[in-house]
């Protein structure tokens, strides 16, 4: 097995088995167990761990970003709620605070390389503060960006924080390995070009080229617009009308793509990693 998928979600844990089953995503192994009971020696032998995995994106959008299945890598994105309107905003004080939980297998298995995906509202209740630190006391260097899925060409803003944690190791990497030169973002948002926090930041502005932006835009031509309550459509995979009660996985399917990355806003950070 290759990578190992931590998703206590029975639904998006078995969407988790179908996508592996089809090759969309690394072969590995789903744990359904919540990261509270996940111990270091569980992960033993896994190249790649995705921890709150969701439906696999962080997983296919490496893959799109020609990051090998066999290159180590971590992911995770932490549950939202406690920072995002879709909570009660209680920040460090709610139980789905599992950032220190990750922090605690991270701190004994010492990945070399780590992404990771937030709402932008979590930076002002200090959670970027706290992972930052977390990881510089462990000698990760640490960068991270505010960016729109509008960015990479998505009919949404979709504002979110992405960051990465690069280990002293990788940063010394052996002659030929994954290409040559520093392997790190900036630690600082001002050496960062100051685009933390910052609304309408672009790829362009992470140092990221644009040979695969048409594709990206291309990726959202053909969506469907859901008309809304509030007098808004917003846009859907094709194919998801008629939204009526009774149909089989609707819901599911929608919570399942409502809690999902961006999969080109994840490309198009890592592959800025890679570059860099």
């Amino acid at each position: 097995m290759t990578a190992y998928y931590n998703e206590n979600d029975p639904f998006a844990a078995a969407w988790l088995r179908n996508l592996i089953q089809e090759n969309f995503i690394a072969q590995g192994e789903v744990d359904e167990r919540s990261i509270v009971d996940v111990q270091p020696s569980d992960l033993s032998g896994f190249t790649q761990c995705h921890f709150f995995a969701g439906i696999g994106v962080w997983s296919y959008a490496l893959r799109c970003a020609e990051w090998p299945d066999n290159r180590p890598v971590w992911t995770g994105s932490c549950p939202c709620q406690p920072f995002s309107s879709a909570g009660q905003r209680q920040g460090g004080s709610d139980s789905r605070h599992l950032w220190p939980d990750w922090a605690r297998l991270i701190r004994e298995c010492r990945p070399v390389a780590i992404f990771g995906e937030q709402v932008e509202s979590a930076i002002a209740h200090g959670w970027l503060d706290l992972v930052s630190d977390d990881l510089e006391a462990q000698d990760y260097a640490v960068g991270a960006i505010s960016f729109p899925a509008a960015g990479v060409g998505a009919p949404h803003i979709r504002q979110r924080i992405y960051w990465v944690a690069d280990s002293s190791a990788s940063r010394r990497p052996k002659e030929g390995q994954y290409g040559s030169g520093p392997s790190l973002l900036p630690a600082r948002s001002s050496e960062c070009g100051g685009t933390i926090g910052m609304e309408h930041s672009t790829i362009e502005q992470m140092g990221l080229s644009r040979r695969s932006w048409e594709s990206r835009e291309s990726f959202w031509s053909v969506c469907d617009w859901l008309p809304c309550i509030d007098g808004k459509s917003r846009p859907v995979e094709p194919g998801t009308f008629p939204l009526a009660h009774g149909v089989a996985n609707r819901v599911g399917t929608l919570r399942g793509y409502g809690n999902a990355l961006v999969a080109p806003q994840a490309q198009a950070f890592i592959e800025a990693y890679m570059e860099i």
